[in-house]
């Protein structure tokens, strides 16, 4: 064990909690802050969660939108929660990312947060409007994208720093293309004026995309998973639209306030693994492409520290400005 990790378990065990406190716990409903509007991916993995938490704990476990800022809002709120465990959030790879692309930064992810656990993982899928494309037309829209020449391509993002935006640049160097990232404050919106031929396109997870594709408002042009997925079998892979750098996952886990009494926090890490896997909550997220899986404490420390550092250095090597 090397002398970071034995000063991580030791910060784990510096917040005692009695054991009449936690018998007692929880004795008031939960809050969940999603860091984005409703409706997309990260909204309905929280709810799904929060149901079956709900259930298991005997209080209700109460979803809270706070979005803004690329997720920071929602995030700043939950740091400044009382560390009681009645405040859980939601974090995910654009937190990791924040760092490296806000100068300002309103919490610290490790220092102000506890880690409770991951929670799972899903490609990003690249969607375009279906009065032009159809699924998997990706050569097509790259070809008409090249005819605009000096005219910009309008991809929507979830804000600067975020994995749709981080997306929208890479694509911009994998096709040479000419991209412009036009933020909003969530999929959901994003996907909204992608379906009204708006923006181009957007960079979404398909629990983010399903209703609007489901209703053939939008088509899957192009999946950034190795393989392709089994609920999508004739959407191809980045790889196989020649776009091979084009690889990455969107992934979450749920954190509470710094503080939180150790023992609280290994009792919703429990309850957070249950829910994982819960048949019917499996099923309802496998079926949008999200790949479920739990995790120690320890080990969602140690991958939020790795994640960091290592989006640092992509968004350094993608040449991206700190804001």
């Amino acid at each position: 064990m090397t002398i970071r990790s034995i000063i991580a378990s030791l910060l784990f065990l510096a917040a005692p909690c009695s054991s009449a406190a936690l018998a007692a716990y929880p004795d008031k409903p939960l809050r969940l802050i999603v860091p984005w509007a409703p409706g997309g991916s990260t909204d309905a993995l929280a709810r799904a969660i929060a149901q079956r938490m709900g259930q298991t704990m005997g209080q209700t476990v109460v979803v809270e939108n706070r979005s803004g800022a690329s997720g920071r809002i929602g995030l700043e709120i939950a740091a400044k929660a009382p560390p009681d465990g009645y405040t859980l959030a939601v974090v995910e790879l654009p937190h990791a990312i924040a760092p490296a692309v806000f100068t300002q930064m309103p919490y610290d992810l490790v220092r102000d947060f506890a880690p409770v656990s991951l929670i799972g993982e899903s490609p990003l899928i690249l969607f375009a409007d279906s009065a032009r494309y159809k699924t998997g037309d990706i050569q097509r829209f790259l070809a008409d994208a090249r005819k605009g020449g000096d005219t910009p391509l309008l991809i929507a993002t979830s804000g600067n720093g975020s994995i749709s935006h981080l997306s929208a640049k890479m694509l911009e160097a994998q096709a040479s293309l000419k991209v412009d990232a036009v933020p909003y404050r969530g999929s959901a919106p994003a996907l909204s004026d992608v379906a009204a031929q708006l923006v181009g396109g957007h960079f979404a997870t398909l629990a983010s995309g399903s209703s609007l594709l489901g209703a053939g408002k939008v088509a899957a042009l192009m999946v950034t998973s190795t393989s392709r997925l089994v609920a999508l079998p004739a959407v191809p892979t980045a790889a196989e639209a020649r776009l091979p750098g084009m690889q990455l996952s969107q992934w979450w886990a749920i954190v509470v306030p710094a503080r939180t009494p150790p023992d609280i926090a290994a009792r919703l890490n429990m309850e957070v693994n249950q829910a994982l896997v819960y048949g019917p909550t499996r099923d309802r997220l496998s079926s949008q492409g999200v790949e479920l899986k739990g995790s120690s404490r320890e080990q969602l420390a140690a991958f939020l520290r790795s994640e960091i550092a290592r989006w640092a250095r992509v968004v350094r090597d993608a040449g991206i400005q700190p804001e």
